[in-house]
């Protein structure tokens, strides 16, 4: 056994061994690259194709089979249009020499009922004040395509620090914030606006934004109206309006408890 290992080990020479410690370092950087972003679930929708066509020609379903072939072949076009941010992002970094920096991975349990709390507090002073704010909150879809056209800040979420963010005439007060976990990751970021045509035409940039990132992403966004002062959340394309504070604690509540099938929930991801 240990001769035939010996026979094995030794065809490789030491070029053989650089190529495969290359390829590895560069498939981990390139999954470096992707994490926190939407390519992460298409690429799990690839992967989900690629074993279908496996067990449909297995069991000899020939149309299935040429249909998922076509399907493929669509998206081997469509893969540039789809991860045009992730691939301009990439060009972008290592033009900038940024590809090969070391990344840090943070895990842990946060508090959900702090975090929540302190958001809550926060948005009384604003809506009181009718001060305007928009508040992102990652969820399953990574959303640092976005966080970095803001101002990274990486504090842990403050009922104080929201205020003091969102005060009229301050550099910050323009644009969203986006936390993630415990952590406000950045602020005055900018936000795909919805394309829907049939709003309201009372609804302002601020709600067509929050409205925008829950199409794109799983993104939950609240938006106190600085005409109103009213209150909303959107969730997957949809815009609920006019919430009181224990209204709001209850839906963040049921959008971010974690469930015994997924008790990693709350673990995020730092980058």
């Amino acid at each position: 056994m240990w001769e035939q290992f010996q026979s094995i080990f030794f065809q490789f020479g030491w070029r053989d061994v650089l190529d495969i410690a290359l390829i590895a370092f560069i498939l981990y950087k390139l999954i470096v690259l992707i994490r926190g972003t939407r390519a992460v679930q298409l690429l799990k929708g690839l992967v989900l194709l690629l074993i279908a066509t496996v067990v449909v020609r297995q069991l000899g379903l020939t149309a299935i089979d040429w249909v998922l072939r076509q399907v493929m072949t669509i998206g081997l076009i469509a893969i540039p249009i789809v991860f045009q941010p992730e691939l301009r992002r990439g060009l972008e970094q290592l033009g900038r020499g940024k590809i090969f920096v070391r990344t840090s991975h943070i895990y842990g349990e946060i508090d959900l009922q702090k975090v929540i709390e302190e958001i809550i507090k926060g948005i009384q002073v604003l809506v009181k004040n009718r001060i305007g704010a928009l508040i992102v909150m990652e969820r399953e879809t990574g959303i640092n395509e976005f966080i970095e056209t803001g101002i990274h800040t990486d504090a842990y979420v403050s009922a104080e620090l929201l205020i003091n963010i969102f005060m009229p005439r301050t550099p910050l007060h323009d644009g969203a914030i986006i936390i993630r976990g415990n952590k406000i990751m950045a602020a005055g970021c900018y936000l795909p606006l919805t394309e829907n045509p049939h709003l309201s035409k009372e609804l302002g940039t601020r709600h067509r934004a929050a409205l925008g990132i829950s199409e794109y992403t799983d993104a939950v966004a609240i938006v106190v109206s600085e005409e109103t002062g009213a209150l909303s959340l959107a969730n997957n394309g949809k815009l609920t309006r006019y919430l009181d504070n224990k209204t709001l604690e209850k839906m963040l509540f049921n959008f971010f408890q974690p469930s015994s099938n997924n008790s990693s929930f709350w673990q995020w991801r730092s980058s």
